[in-house]
Protein backbone atom coordinates (compact mmCIF):
# COMPACT_ATOMS: atom_id res chain seq x y z
CA UNK A 1 0.00 0.00 0.00
CA UNK A 2 1.36 3.60 -0.68
CA UNK A 3 0.65 6.02 1.29
CA UNK A 4 1.88 9.57 1.62
CA UNK A 5 2.44 11.66 4.46
CA UNK A 6 2.46 15.31 4.36
CA UNK A 7 3.60 17.72 6.89
CA UNK A 8 2.01 21.60 6.46
CA UNK A 9 4.42 24.45 8.18
CA UNK A 10 3.43 28.03 8.27
CA UNK A 11 5.80 29.98 9.22
CA UNK A 12 5.32 32.94 11.92
CA UNK A 13 7.35 35.19 9.44
CA UNK A 14 10.77 34.87 11.59
CA UNK A 15 13.45 34.54 10.03
CA UNK A 16 11.70 32.95 7.09
CA UNK A 17 15.23 33.19 5.24
CA UNK A 18 16.72 30.78 7.49
CA UNK A 19 13.85 28.16 7.74
CA UNK A 20 14.12 27.03 4.26
CA UNK A 21 17.73 26.32 4.10
CA UNK A 22 17.29 25.05 7.70
CA UNK A 23 14.79 22.29 6.41
CA UNK A 24 16.40 21.56 3.56
CA UNK A 25 18.85 20.20 5.01
CA UNK A 26 17.62 18.39 7.18
CA UNK A 27 15.44 16.64 4.45
CA UNK A 28 18.87 16.08 2.47
CA UNK A 29 20.35 14.56 5.85
CA UNK A 30 17.09 12.21 5.90
CA UNK A 31 17.21 10.75 2.15
CA UNK A 32 21.15 10.18 2.26
CA UNK A 33 22.30 6.72 1.19
CA UNK A 34 18.61 6.18 -0.98
CA UNK A 35 18.44 5.71 -4.38
CA UNK A 36 14.89 7.45 -4.45
CA UNK A 37 14.23 10.24 -2.08
CA UNK A 38 12.00 9.06 0.55
CA UNK A 39 11.04 12.81 1.90
CA UNK A 40 10.31 15.83 -0.65
CA UNK A 41 10.60 19.43 0.53
CA UNK A 42 7.86 22.04 -1.22
CA UNK A 43 7.76 25.43 -0.75
CA UNK A 44 4.29 27.57 -1.58
CA UNK A 45 4.86 29.78 -5.00
CA UNK A 46 2.67 32.29 -3.82
CA UNK A 47 3.47 32.65 -0.11
CA UNK A 48 7.00 32.70 1.11
CA UNK A 49 6.34 31.28 4.58
CA UNK A 50 4.29 28.37 3.40
CA UNK A 51 6.22 24.86 3.52
CA UNK A 52 5.22 21.45 2.54
CA UNK A 53 7.57 18.07 3.48
CA UNK A 54 6.17 14.99 1.52
CA UNK A 55 7.08 11.32 2.73
CA UNK A 56 6.26 8.45 0.53
CA UNK A 57 5.59 5.35 2.26
CA UNK A 58 5.19 1.60 0.50
CA UNK A 59 4.74 -0.84 3.18
CA UNK A 60 2.14 -3.23 3.92
CA UNK A 61 1.19 -1.52 7.09
CA UNK A 62 0.05 2.27 7.88
CA UNK A 63 -0.03 3.80 11.14
CA UNK A 64 -2.38 7.13 10.71
CA UNK A 65 -0.64 8.83 13.58
CA UNK A 66 2.01 9.18 11.49
CA UNK A 67 5.54 7.41 10.98
CA UNK A 68 8.84 7.99 13.41
CA UNK A 69 10.16 10.37 10.80
CA UNK A 70 7.34 12.53 10.60
CA UNK A 71 6.52 12.94 13.92
CA UNK A 72 10.15 13.67 14.61
CA UNK A 73 9.96 16.28 11.97
CA UNK A 74 6.12 17.64 13.67
CA UNK A 75 8.36 17.68 17.00
CA UNK A 76 11.08 20.33 15.57
CA UNK A 77 8.90 22.23 12.89
CA UNK A 78 6.26 23.31 15.73
CA UNK A 79 8.44 26.13 17.35
CA UNK A 80 8.48 28.03 14.12
CA UNK A 81 4.94 28.10 13.57
CA UNK A 82 1.53 26.42 12.53
CA UNK A 83 1.77 22.89 10.88
CA UNK A 84 -0.08 20.61 9.77
CA UNK A 85 -0.18 16.54 9.65
CA UNK A 86 -2.12 14.30 7.33
CA UNK A 87 -1.85 10.85 5.92
CA UNK A 88 -3.01 10.15 2.59
CA UNK A 89 -3.75 6.91 0.98
CA UNK A 90 -3.16 6.37 -2.91
CA UNK A 91 -6.24 4.98 -4.42
CA UNK A 92 -5.74 2.75 -7.67
CA UNK A 93 -7.82 3.49 -10.44
CA UNK A 94 -9.02 0.97 -13.37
Amino acid sequence: MDSLEIIELRSDGKNIKLIGPEIAELISKLNKGLDKPMVKFFINATVENDFSIHIQHDSKSLDTNGSPVGLQLISILKEFGLTHHSIWIEQLTK
